[in-house]
């Protein structure tokens, strides 16, 4: 541990020995001063992580001694890892149709909302990429369950 000692003079200045070495002030400051306790305390302590014997001598001869602790430092605990989210199991369900040609590529395709056709036939839908979860290179079909119209449109 070391051994902080401290002369304070007539005049205010101080002279300080740590370990019986002489320690020099801020060369700006030119000499310790009273004010200058403290952070002569934080330079030897290392900013009061370990322990030192203070000695003061004042100007008029009376002394004292402290010991000076270290500084409990809060930890900052380290943040806890969030708990890995189960893996969902898939609920399968399988769905099947006859009639097609072998070989031919189906499309799954789920109904995401229903619309009318005009007048003319022409049908027309509009497609929310956010909210129904599609992005641009997802197909959309349209489904004529009268008339049996099927059109694949590409959203890119």
């Amino acid at each position: 541990m070391p051994v902080i000692r401290l002369t304070v003079h007539e005049d205010g200045t101080m002279s300080a020995t740590v370990d019986g070495e002489p320690l020099a002030p801020p060369v700006a400051e030119g000499a310790w001063r009273r004010g200058s306790f403290a952070r002569i305390v934080d330079q030897v302590t290392a900013e009061r992580m370990i322990p030192a014997r203070v000695e003061v001598t004042e100007a008029d001869g009376s002394t004292f001694t402290d010991i000076i602790t270290p500084t409990a430092r809060k930890n900052t605990p380290a943040q806890a890892l969030p708990e890995p989210e189960p893996a969902e199991v898939p609920r399968l369900l399988e769905v099947t149709g006859e009639g097609f040609v072998p070989g031919e590529d189906i499309a799954v395709c789920r109904i995401l909302r229903h619309t009318d056709a005009t007048g003319t036939g022409t049908a027309r839908a509009l497609i929310d990429l956010a909210h129904d979860h599609l992005d641009l290179g997802c197909e959309v079909v349209l489904v004529g369950r009268v008339s049996g119209t099927f059109v694949v449109r590409s959203l890119s």
